[in-house]
């Protein structure tokens, strides 16, 4: 049954309740410190989200440190424009899938020089977003230990704002996220035979 209230004075005056709640709301929202965002769930557009935010805190002047773990040598839109803007770190995971490696040494080996990478990012106060794009992967695989990893989240600079994607989040990285967006898939153009679009996949 729809929610809608038709009597002008009774939508005035839920809207007013609803206003004032949020109003409320935001008055105690006064802390000012770095946010953890979680973009999980089955559904396209987590990485395009965090890209998103990647541009509006370029827009800020801002500096962004970025590491695609999984993507391997894929040529992309995302990474030929971002690439040529001052103030980012760009890092890629030397593999690829892992259903096209085949080796899980060698998964294991690139996952870690990955890591690496973004770990001394969650160290450097300068950087004033970092995005870890597809990490929930590793530690789902185990290609990480999770513990170090949470640790790491955790203790980056107080006013570092962080980005994971990637399906089948940890209960633990819920649990950690400042704020945690599942994305749900009802269609998909490539179940209806449509291959990946320059500009919309890549």
């Amino acid at each position: 049954m729809s929610k809608a209230i038709k009597d002008p004075e009774r939508h005035k005056e839920r809207m007013q309740k609803i206003k004032s709640h949020v109003d409320k709301r935001i008055a105690k929202a006064q802390e000012d410190k770095g946010t953890f965002v979680l973009l999980t769930g089955n559904g396209k557009g987590k990485s395009s989200s965090a890209l998103g935010m990647v541009a509006r805190a370029l827009g800020h002047g801002m500096k962004i440190g970025v590491v695609q773990f999984l993507k391997g040598e894929w040529n992309t839109g995302e990474i030929d424009f971002f690439k040529k803007q001052d103030g980012i770190q760009w890092e890629i995971m030397s593999a690829g899938f892992t259903w096209e490696t085949q080796n899980r040494e060698s998964d294991i080996a690139s996952s870690q020089q990955a890591w690496e990478k973004a770990a001394a990012m969650l160290l450097d106060p300068s950087i004033d977003l970092v995005v870890l794009d597809e990490l929930t992967y590793l530690l789902h695989y185990e290609y990480l230990d999770e513990d170090p990893v949470l640790q790491a989240l955790m203790n980056r600079p107080e006013s570092q704002h962080l980005v994971v994607t990637g399906r089948g989040a940890s209960d633990a990285l819920v649990e950690l996220a400042d704020t945690v967006s599942e994305i749900k898939e009802v269609k998909h153009a490539f179940k209806r035979g449509i291959k990946a679009q320059k500009g919309l996949e890549f």
